[in-house]
């Protein structure tokens, strides 16, 4: 029992030490910066509420590499990003611009808000106008009779 747990004690310190040997990504550590810039503000396609840059779906590693390529044949940081645009839609951008596309998704919230709003204002002033309503003779009788009953009226 002691071997096999010095035998995988061995092994996993085997592991850890071949993890820390990874390859370069980037040839030139500016390219690597930029590719790292420009994949901040994409959305990885497979985990969609984690950055490109973040990551480590085989999708994102493959989409890295595939900005790192761009960058090197010297893609200009725009032209980066629409590439990508183009290839997987404005989905891909964290921020996607203001266009017909995507008014629902940039005025929806407050097109809802609004709504709440009216509908909270309209509800509060039914009940100010229900509660300011004076009672008339009979309600106020009523109401009297119902208080001597509980002997709460003197």
């Amino acid at each position: 029992m002691k071997r096999l747990f010095l035998m995988l004690l061995l092994a996993l310190a085997a592991s850890s030490a071949w993890a820390g040997l990874a390859p370069p990504l980037a040839h030139d550590e500016a390219a690597e910066q930029r590719m790292l810039t420009i994949t901040r503000n994409l959305r990885c396609l497979v985990c969609q509420d984690e950055s490109l840059a973040a990551s480590q779906a085989s999708l994102a590693r493959d989409l890295r590499a595939e900005v790192r390529t761009l960058i090197e044949r010297g893609y200009t940081d725009q032209q980066v990003v629409d590439y990508l645009v183009a290839r997987y839609g404005n989905y891909v951008r964290f921020r996607p611009p203001f266009d017909p596309e995507t008014w629902a998704l940039w005025l929806g919230p407050y097109v809802l808000l609004a709504l709440g709003l009216g509908a909270l204002a309209l509800t509060i002033r039914a009940r100010l106008r229900r509660s300011e309503a004076p009672l008339d003779a009979a309600d106020m009788a009523r109401a009297q009779a119902l208080l001597a009953r509980d002997g709460e009226l003197e």
